[in-house]
This record gives C-alpha cells, structure tokens and sequence, in this order.
C-alpha cells in the first residue's frame, strides 16, 4: 500500500453521470484551472468511451496530486472494474457510489471486497 503524503491533497473529484456531477458541484466541489481547462470532474454519457473513463481515472489517481478522494459512480466503475479492482494507493481514497438511475451493489464494491478479504469472510 502506498504511504504517499496527504498534505496537499485538499480536492474531491468524481467520475460520474451528469446527475450525480452536477449534485456534486452544487456542493460546492467543482474547480477548474483557468490556465490549462483541468477540471476534477467527468461527466459520463451513453456516447463515452471507456477508454475516455480509464483516462479521466488515471488522471485523477496518477497525475492530479491535489485529489484526496476520487469519487465514481458504481455503474461506471463496472465499466472500468479491473482498473479499479486494482487500485490499492491510500490517495486519492477510491469511493464507489450509486446513481440516481443504478442502485448500489456492496458485492461489487472494491473496497468492501478488500475488506472482506483482510476479515477472511
């Protein structure tokens, strides 16, 4: 497990359908860089491609070192699974949420999975 420092990591960031991006920057979330467009959210559609999502993850999670916690909604991460299956650093803290239209499902929930692996169940 990586002991990468947290100290500038203040961000939250989510890969998400447009509900759940947009909840989420009502929440006050969202930050874009006005020099380079960068922005710590991705809005996934019916017309994204997968390997737009594994870009926008291995952003996030490799080379965007102000993230303290990514974000995705469970459906899309099922898009991606073996990449977030394999997600072990500590930063940015992988969090696998539902959506508005896909309900969640602890069974394929990574985290929980690592969970019940360390716990012998």
């Amino acid at each position: 497990m990586s002991t990468q420092k947290s100290n500038n990591r203040t961000l939250i960031a989510i890969i998400g359908d447009e509900d759940s991006v947009t909840g989420m920057l009502l929440a006050g979330i969202g930050e874009t860089i006005k020099e380079t467009g960068e922005r710590n959210f991705f809005v996934v559609d019916n017309k994204t491609e997968d390997n737009e999502i594994v870009e926008a993850f291995t952003n996030f999670t490799e080379n965007k070192k102000d993230i303290a916690i990514l974000l995705i909604n469970q459906h899309i991460a099922e898009r991606i699974r073996p990449l977030v299956d394999a997600y072990q650093n500590a930063f940015p803290a992988l969090l696998e949420i539902p959506s508005k239209d896909h309900p969640y499902d602890p069974e394929k929930d990574s985290v929980l999975k690592r969970v019940r692996k360390i716990l012998g169940e």
